[in-house]
């Protein structure tokens, strides 16, 4: 016996690689439910690479009563007005937006991470998936801060454009096309021209100097891994269709060696750690588009602190930044919570 499942916000990006990731994990689900605004209502979409086709619904209109999970890809607007409706319904929520991420009585789950929060979910039934550019950073995290206890984190993100959606990847496709020949390149959705450019600005600014993306990850990274750990975070969109990339420098309160480092990470889960110190010998964005893992590079030791690492990590932002975390905690909660005779 199977699970019956939703996906609401199934066209958009997130969402129709939510769909083809419990495809290719070949998710234990004896009904699928795709779902969007009435503006997709009844197109189709493909279920990964099965040949299967699935007609999307109305959200509006679905009735959750009787589903157990669903896989929210729609937004903090739309999570506000559906996900009350599903969770009350005994529908388990698994959102994507930012909407619950700070919320005390909602776990905020990345699985390699912190699995047993999950216990949390029964107080709204609601389980929130953090942000993109975080969720990659505390994988790489984690095992390092059991063995050394992390006491800094100053990271650098690159994140691509995909993190902006659909109309992010449109802006840098048509502004490369048009200033090849040699049409104008004015900024629409960005805040300047994102091609052959990089912008240091992603959400809203702060009252203190920082963006709101920043401000994520800082709270994020303390909610899932520990909340003594100080991080300082700048977040710059960069011209890359998908793929997050981040250098992160670390701080420990323990000793660790860069040799240290690199055996704790090349056994984590969700890991790959390709660090080969030749030329080629590290991960970029365009190895990481289509894959599960989170790559770990370039780690060495930071001579500038006492107990001090440096570190490449690269992820693809659609998946583990976003759809393969939240089918994770789908099969987190299968096994533990929501389990099927």
């Amino acid at each position: 016996m199977g699970y019956r499942i939703a996906v609401v916000g199934a066209t958009g990006s997130v969402g129709r690689e939510m769909v083809n990731i419990l495809a290719e994990r070949e998710f234990p689900a004896d009904e699928i439910a795709v779902l969007a605004s009435s503006r997709s209502q009844g197109d189709e979409i493909d279920y990964g690479e099965t040949g299967r086709m699935l007609k999307v619904g109305n959200v509006e209109h679905f009735d959750p009563a009787g589903w157990d999970m669903a896989l929210f890809a729609i937004g903090s607007e739309g999570t506000k007005l559906h996900a009350p409706r599903f969770a009350a319904a005994g529908c388990t929520v698994i959102d994507n937006s930012s909407l619950y991420r700070m919320d005390p009585d909602v776990p905020l789950i990345v699985p390699e991470v912190n699995a047993d929060a999950i216990a949390g979910y029964a107080k709204r039934n609601i389980v929130a998936n953090p942000n993109c550019s975080t969720a990659q950073m505390v994988v790489a995290l984690k095992p390092l801060h059991d063995a050394a206890r992390i006491k800094r984190v100053v990271v650098a993100t690159y994140q691509s454009v995909s993190g902006a959606g659909k109309a992010g990847m449109d802006e840098l496709f048509e502004q490369s096309r048009n200033i090849f020949v040699g049409d104008s390149a004015e900024p629409r959705l960005f805040t300047k021209q994102i091609a052959f450019n990089v912008i240091p600005h992603i959400d809203s600014f702060l009252d203190d100097g920082s963006t709101k993306e920043e401000w994520k990850m800082v709270v994020e990274t303390k909610k899932i891994l520990d909340p003594r750990i100080k991080v300082s975070a700048t977040c710059v969109r960069v011209p890359v269709f998908v793929g997050h990339s981040e250098a992160i420098n670390i701080e420990f309160h323990d000793e660790i060696s860069a040799k240290e480092a690199q055996d704790l990470l090349r056994e984590a889960p969700g890991v790959m750690l390709v660090d080969k110190r030749e030329d080629g010998g590290y991960v970029t964005p365009v190895e990481a588009v289509g894959e599960f893992a989170t790559y770990v590079s370039r780690v060495r030791e930071d001579p500038t602190v006492e107990n001090g690492l440096s570190l490449w990590c690269v992820s693809d932002n659609l998946r583990k930044g976003a759809a393969l975390n939240a089918v994770q905690i789908a099969e987190l909660l299968g096994r533990r919570y929501l389990k099927k005779d």
